[in-house]
C-alpha cells in the first residue's frame, strides 16, 4: 500500500508547466524573475488521502492547487494563462501513480497589482488533481 504524497504531485505539475517554457515559482515569483515579467506561480495544498475501496486503503490522492499567471499587462497575463491551460490539458506524470487530467476550477477575472512598480497583472486559476497507486 502506497500512501500518496503531495510533493511528487507538485513536482509533476511544475514539470508540466516548465515543459511549456514557462518560468515557474513555488509560492512566489521565480528567482530571478524573468525580464519579460511573464511567469506562473504554483501554490499547492497537501491534498488528502482518499479511500480507494471499502477495505479502507487510503492510497488515492485528491488535492487542489493554484497557478497564478502573471504578466506586465492584461493581454500577456492571459497569454500565460493560455500556456498554463495547455500545459495542464492532459494528465500529468506522477512517478509510480496514475493521475487523472487536472480539472480546472476557474478563478476570478484578471487583476492589477498596483503595489509593485510598474504594476503587474495576475489571475489565479485553481485546479483539482487526483491520482491512484
Amino acid at each position: 500500500m502506497t500512501t500518496p504524497a503531495a510533493l511528487p504531485h507538485r513536482d509533476a505539475v511544475k514539470a508540466a508547466l516548465e515543459a511549456q517554457s514557462l518560468p515557474v515559482g513555488l509560492g512566489g515569483a521565480p528567482e530571478p524573475a524573468p525580464a519579460s515579467r511573464m511567469y506562473a506561480v504554483l501554490y499547492f495544498t497537501p491534498g488528502r488521502s482518499v479511500t480507494e475501496s471499502l477495505a479502507d486503503q487510503r492510497t488515492d490522492y485528491d488535492g487542489v492547487f493554484q497557478v497564478t499567471c502573471v504578466g506586465p499587462d492584461e493581454e500577456r497575463c492571459l497569454w500565460v494563462a493560455d500556456k498554463v491551460r495547455r500545459a495542464l490539458h492532459g494528465p500529468v506524470t506522477v512517478g509510480g501513480r496514475k493521475a487523472w487530467r487536472p480539472v480546472e476550477l476557474g478563478g476570478p477575472p484578471v487583476l492589477r497589482d498596483d503595489d509593485v512598480s510598474p504594476p503587474l497583472f495576475y489571475v489565479p486559476i485553481q485546479y483539482q488533481l487526483k491520482s491512484t497507486s
